[in-house]
């Protein structure tokens, strides 16, 4: 990069010109501190050919510079030092672009309600391959609160083997058209993996692709994401459905799963995709053992510093089963509950679920004491 700097907290590196992949997550303690708007925290590497701009950063009166290990620097400062400085140098630049995107405010999520027209789906496979019966699920979903519609025709258990491309196409297009031949106006994602299903989706009245490879098992995905210029979820999976649960292993499993987010992002950006449309998925459950996904939970404010939203899909899954001892996927709204409030509470924008009445109750409360609650809720 130009400027000699390379991000590690926050992705808006691979948004500027000159570009730069960040490569790690941030440094663990930072999380606690990291929100003041009127600071800027970040971690980045410096090269040799930084040295003139690291040394402009060292006149910031309120610069404080700490080399967490060899090459890696943790820099803090006043932002609006730092915003003085940002007009003459790129490197300045560069680090208060990261730190907005990556601070920026908590927001109540959005809901995205789960729509599976498969006959074979872990928690309700079967339950919706009859378009009336979908269209007036989605019909509920919306009038429960859900903000997206989130179809998929094509399940991704554990063990599923892929869907032809011609059996998804029939079972989601007849759905998405039925739904916006009622009149269900709220946007619709549609869940796929596969370019061809993701163009014809959109064509036929989707509006976002839920991508549960990032890319990687369609080789033309991201170029036609970018051709639609739609809202892209890109999320990590170690392996494919097949595979996924054969043995995964992680030594930091959200140290690893933001260095993968952070490539595919890069990746992302590089094919065309919109910062503004990018929305990164850590993919709890998708080749995970049941202590990465609690992890991942526990630590969602650390997936904040990718710089865009994060979308969180906790709702049934199988290690909250195995947390409250409870076998039935249906069975685990109280596990689902507790694992929503967590990601709400730790900074996630988007929650997929089953179950959207009850997760806008969890929402409500989870918000109201994270400090999200509307502003009028305690007027008189």
């Amino acid at each position: 990069m130009e400027a000699g700097i390379e991000l590690v907290f926050g992705a808006s590196a691979v948004r500027l010109e000159p570009r730069s992949i960040p490569v790690r997550s941030m440094a663990a303690g930072l999380s606690a501190s990291v929100w003041d708007p009127n600071r800027v925290r970040v971690v980045f590497r410096s090269s040799a050919a930084s040295a003139d701009d690291l040394s402009a950063l060292a006149g910031l009166a309120s610069l404080a510079l700490t080399e967490l290990e060899a090459g890696l620097n943790l820099l803090e400062c006043r932002r609006e030092e730092l915003s003085l400085l940002a007009e003459q140098r790129p490197t300045a630049a560069v680090l208060l672009a990261s730190s907005d995107a990556a601070s920026r405010a908590l927001v109540p999520p959005k809901l995205m309600g789960i729509l599976n027209v498969t006959p074979d789906s872990f928690s309700d496979g079967g339950d919706f391959t009859d378009v009336v019966r979908a269209t007036e699920r989605a019909r509920a979903m919306v009038a429960a609160g859900a903000d997206l519609i989130d179809i998929g025709g094509e399940s991704t258990r554990p063990g599923s083997e892929p869907v032809a491309e011609a059996a998804e196409l029939d079972r989601v297009l007849p759905v998405i058209e039925s739904i916006r031949s009622a009149g269900i106006e709220t946007p619709i994602s549609i869940d796929t993996r596969k370019s061809e299903v993701a163009g014809r989706a959109i064509a036929a009245g989707a509006n976002w692709v839920n991508d549960t490879s990032a890319g990687s098992y369609d080789s033309a995905m991201l170029a036609t994401v970018s051709e639609l210029a739609c809202p892209y979820v890109a999320m990590h999976m170690r392996g494919t459905p097949r595979n996924m649960q054969e043995a995964p292993r992680y030594e930091d499993p959200v140290h690893e799963i933001l260095c993968w987010l952070r490539e595919r992002s890069a990746l992302c950006l590089a094919a065309g995709i919109s910062p503004t449309n990018l929305v990164l998925d850590p993919g709890i459950g998708f080749g995970k053992r049941p202590q990465d996904n609690v992890e991942l939970v526990r630590r969602t404010a650390e997936l904040r510093s990718l710089g865009v939203p994060i979308l969180s899909g906790v709702s049934r899954k199988a290690f909250l089963g195995q947390l409250a001892g409870v076998e039935s996927p249906r069975a685990r709204t109280g596990a689902t509950a507790a694992a929503v409030s967590l990601c709400v509470a730790g900074g996630a924008e988007i929650l997929r679920v089953h179950d959207v009445e009850l997760a806008a109750q969890v929402i409500a409360v989870t918000a109201a004491h994270s400090g999200l609650f509307p502003k009028d809720l305690y007027q008189p």
